[in-house]
C-alpha cells in the first residue's frame, strides 16, 4: 500500500494497538497478555484502549511471574491460539529465558513440526532516560543469536504496524522489539520523525526486508530501530560537507536482508554499523561479518561500528549519554575511515 494513501500520522505505541485491535477483530484466537497491558494500556501505550473493546477475556493482565505467563503464551500457541504476549523490558529475559529459548523457540523443532508456536513477544528496548542496567538494554543479539525465533525492531510507527499485523499472522514466534525512546510516550523523549503516516486498513510489512531510508553513494550507514535515526542526522551532516550517506533501515534481524546490505556497500563502498546494543559479539560485528564474507573488495576503507561499549549500563545521565550512539559518533566514525 503506497504511503501517500494516509497522511494520518500515528505513535510507534499507537500503530502496534491498532494492528493488534484489527487482527484480533478478524481471528478470535488472538489475545494479548503480560503485566500492565490491561486497564493501564501498557506501560508503553502499545495496548492501550484493548481493553475496553475486548474484555479481559482476550486482554489479560498478569501476575509478575515471566515464567508463568511465557510458558502459558507458549502452550497457548501450541493449542491453536495466537497469543501477544508482552515482556514489559528486554532486560527480564532473564527471568524466563528457559521458557523463551528452549520451549517457545524450539517446541517447533522438538515436534518435527508438528507443533506451530505463533507467539508474538513484544518487548521494550532502549535507554537514553537514566533507567540504569536493568531498564535500558537493547539485547538485539541475544534473541538474533538463538535460533528458531524471527526477530523484527521498527523505526517508525508505518513499519511498527506493518510488522506487527505480519509477526501476529507467521506461525514461527516473533520478537518485536520496540525502542522506548520511539513510542511516542512523551515523558520518554520521543523521536519526532517515528511519528510518521501510517494507513487505516490493514496491511503487513514483509518480515526480513529492509528498506533504504536515503538513497547515498560515498557510505552506507546500517542501523536498526534508534540507530536509524542517529544516522539519518548523521547523513545531514555529512552532507553539509558534501558527502553522500546511504541509510539503511534493516527492520528485521531475523531473517536478515543480507543482500539489501551487500547490494548498498557494493554501490558506496564504504560501511559504517550503528546499535545501542553491546559491540562485542552483537549485530555490528554479524552486518561486517556479512561484507567482508560476501567479497572484502567492496570495500574501500575498512568497516567501521558505533555501539555501546561492552560496560554496563550507568544510571548517571552524563555516563550514560557518553556511552549511547549518536550523529556526531557516526560522523567521527566516517572520519576515521580515511579518504
Amino acid at each position: 500500500m503506497p504511503e501517500e494513501a494516509s497522511t494520518r500520522k500515528l505513535t510507534i505505541a499507537r500503530a502496534m494497538a491498532e494492528a493488534i485491535a484489527q487482527e484480533m477483530r478478524v481471528d478470535e484466537r488472538v489475545f494479548v497478555m503480560g503485566e500492565d497491558i490491561a486497564a493501564l494500556g501498557g506501560v508503553f501505550g502499545n495496548t492501550r484502549g484493548l481493553l475496553d473493546e475486548f474484555g479481559d477475556k482476550r486482554i489479560r493482565d498478569t501476575p509478575i511471574s515471566e515464567t508463568a505467563f511465557m510458558g502459558a503464551a507458549t502452550g497457548a500457541a501450541m493449542d491453536g491460539m495466537r497469543p501477544v504476549v508482552e515482556l514489559m523490558f528486554v532486560d527480564f529475559m532473564g527471568v524466563c529465558f528457559d521458557a523463551i529459548y528452549n520451549c517457545m523457540a524450539k517446541n517447533v523443532y522438538f515436534s518435527g513440526g508438528s507443533f506451530k508456536v505463533p507467539v508474538v513477544l513484544m518487548t521494550s528496548t532502549g535507554g537514553g532516560y537514566s533507567d540504569a542496567g536493568q531498564h535500558s538494554q537493547c539485547l538485539y543479539g541475544s534473541f538474533a543469536h538463538l535460533p528458531g525465533m524471527k526477530v523484527v525492531s521498527p523505526s517508525n510507527a508505518r513499519d511498527a504496524k506493518g510488522l506487527m499485523t505480519a509477526a501476529i499472522r507467521d506461525d514461527n514466534p516473533v520478537v518485536f522489539m520496540y525502542h522506548k525512546g520511539l513510542q511516542g510516550m512523551g515523558w520518554l523523549g520521543t523521536e519526532p520523525a517515528a511519528i510518521v503516516p501510517v494507513p487505516e486498513e490493514t496491511f503487513t510489512t514483509p518480515i526480513g526486508k529492509a528498506a533504504v531510508v536515503r538513497e547515498g553513494s560515498d557510505v552506507t550507514i546500517v542501523g536498526l530501530a534508534m540507530g536509524v535515526h542517529h544516522g539519518l542526522r548523521a547523513a545531514e551532516q555529512l552532507a553539509e560537507r558534501g558527502v553522500s550517506a546511504e541509510v539503511l533501515d534493516l527492520r528485521s534481524l531475523v531473517p536478515l536482508d543480507r543482500e539489501a546490505i551487500i547490494a548498498s556497500v557494493a554501490k558506496t563502498g564504504r560501511l559504517i554499523v550503528v546499535d545501542e546494543d553491546y559491540q562485542s559479539y552483537g549485530v555490528t560485528g554479524e552486518i561486517i561479518a556479512t561484507v567482508v564474507e560476501h567479497d572484502v573488495r567492496l570495500l574501500e576503507s575498512s568497516p567501521q561500528r558505533v555501539a555501546y561499549p561492552d560496560v554496563p549500563i550507568p544510571f548517571s545521565r552524563p555516563l550514560e549519554q557518553f556511552c549511547l550512539p549518536n550523529a556526531d559518533k557516526i560522523v567521527a566514525a566516517y572520519d576515521a575511515m580515511g579518504h
